[in-house]
């Protein structure tokens, strides 16, 4: 298209040039054609004043002499020819070039005429004498001075039609790459993106069809790579659900004994959840990273409903492991902005990490704090904690902990991102880790500090004066 853009320019505009500058060329020559017998006319017109008082020759060559012509040769006067008067042999004063007949015609047609004569044209202009005959003065016209101006217009021209069409090629050729470009970088995005690059995008400029063309390729790529993050966060959120009954079936199957049919129990346990670690894997591998926020309104729940209800399964495993337990807060309704397998998918994701990565025994509590613009779960511990927060926090990153995917705290943050919250992990009173998961009821997200709620020197003197007992407890007896 560019090429063809440039050919189209070139051809059109040589014709417009053609079409002017040819007639333009003829015009300049004719103009400095009738300027210079024009001059040559009124130079030989200067003898007319002498002529019509006298046919003397010795005056006649005083006043040749007078003028820029005769001097040079080229100024002729032809007197006629009437016998018995001075001149009137037809004598000729000055240079003679033009032929008799030409003379003749001239004296005939009683006006000026240009004869043709070796190197130029000689101006014939008759003048009547005072005998009433008809005298001819012939002035000489180089060949020289009738071109005079002429090649330098020429060139002008020339320069400025070359100039004409060098432009019009540039410009023609600016347009083309203006136009083929965004084209270009269209057709190569789009086979990028066929390929599975899900980071083509496309510049948004050009000409407003392919801008727009660009516009709604990045919008149908967004849309590409947002399902395939949801789909692929979905498989591995699913799979990720599995490992809470996983885990209650590998508590239960350590205390099958030793029998044939519980070591078979164990390792078809231990089966499922290297089956269950490669889907989750799997599925987040290349996963493109992309926002994720409610599609639609949300009903909530009631979050000390749900964390009741998941203490009351996870307290049989801990008396098993002879932890301590302790919950507080879920005296009274709490509603949040969460849907209720969401908030029991992240409650189960942290329990679940309790129970995995801390030595039997280790005791542990959850705390639903209520505020006005924010609702707070506290998950502590007395573990080891972790070594790096903000690296545990990174979607898929395990740590090189056996058994750990590295998507239960994604999806806890996930869940309070879509509120407009957020998730912070400390060091819990319990000597251990502590997650904090902020959950906003606003939908605008706020830090510990912010005024508007009961923050986190609220969240931590509610903390402490629960240490010394209030709340639930649920300990093995």
């Amino acid at each position: 298209m560019r090429w063809a853009l440039v050919k189209v320019a070139l051809a059109v505009t040589v014709m417009v040039v053609v079409a002017f500058a040819v007639p333009l060329g003829l015009v300049v020559k004719e103009m400095a054609r009738d300027r210079a017998f024009s001059n040559a006319e009124r130079r030989a017109a200067g003898l007319a004043p002498v002529l019509a008082i006298t046919t003397d020759r010795e005056q006649l060559e005083r006043a040749v002499a007078t003028t820029d012509d005769g001097p040079a040769g080229r100024l002729a006067v032809h007197l006629p020819g009437t016998p018995g008067e001075p001149g009137g042999d037809g004598a000729v004063i000055g240079t003679r070039r033009a032929a008799a007949a030409d003379l003749a015609t001239t004296r005939s047609l009683g006006r000026a005429t240009i004869a043709e004569v070796p190197g130029g044209s000689a101006l014939l202009q008759p003048t009547a004498v005072s005998s009433g005959q008809v005298a001819v003065v012939e002035l000489f016209v180089p060949e020289g001075e009738v071109t005079n101006g002429v090649a330098t217009a020429w060139l002008v021209l020339a320069a400025v039609g070359a100039a004409l069409i060098v432009g019009s090629v540039a410009v023609a050729d600016r347009l083309g790459l203006r136009m083929v470009q965004p084209a270009q970088r269209l057709a190569r995005a789009a086979h990028e993106l066929g390929e599975g690059e899900l980071g083509a995008r496309v510049r948004e400029e050009g000409p407003p069809e392919l801008k727009s063309a660009a516009v709604a390729f990045n919008s149908m790529a967004d849309q590409v790579v947002r399902l395939l993050a949801n789909e692929r966060e979905l498989a591995a959120d699913l799979s990720h659900r599995l490992r809470t009954p996983l885990t209650v079936l590998r508590l239960n199957a350590a205390s099958l004994g030793t029998s044939p049919a519980a070591e078979q129990t164990r390792a078809a346990v231990e089966q499922l959840e290297r089956e269950v670690d490669t889907i989750i894997r799997t599925a987040r591998e290349a996963k493109p990273q992309t926002g994720t926020g409610p599609s639609g309104p949300v009903i909530g729940c009631d979050a000390a409903e749900v964390v009741r209800e998941r203490m009351e399964f996870w307290s049989a495993l801990a008396e098993d492991e002879a932890r301590t337990v302790r919950v507080a807060g879920v005296e009274r309704p709490v509603r949040i902005p969460v849907e209720r397998p969401e908030l029991v998918a992240a409650l189960d994701a942290l329990l679940g990490n309790v129970f995995r990565h801390t030595p039997e025994g280790t005791a542990f509590s959850v705390d639903l704090h209520n505020g006005d613009d924010a609702v707070i779960v506290l998950v502590s511990d007395a573990g080891p904690g972790i070594a790096d927060p903000d690296a545990a926090l990174v979607r898929g990153n395990s740590a090189g902990r056996a058994g750990s995917t590295g998507l239960g705290l994604d999806i806890v943050r996930r869940m309070a991102e879509t509120t407009g919250g957020d998730v912070r992990i400390g060091h819990s009173v319990l000597g251990g880790t502590e997650v904090r998961i902020w959950i906003g009821l606003d939908g605008r997200r706020r830090t510990g500090n912010e005024p508007g709620g009961r923050g986190v020197r609220g969240v931590r003197a509610g903390r402490r004066a629960r240490r010394g007992g209030g709340g639930t407890r649920r300990q093995r007896p």
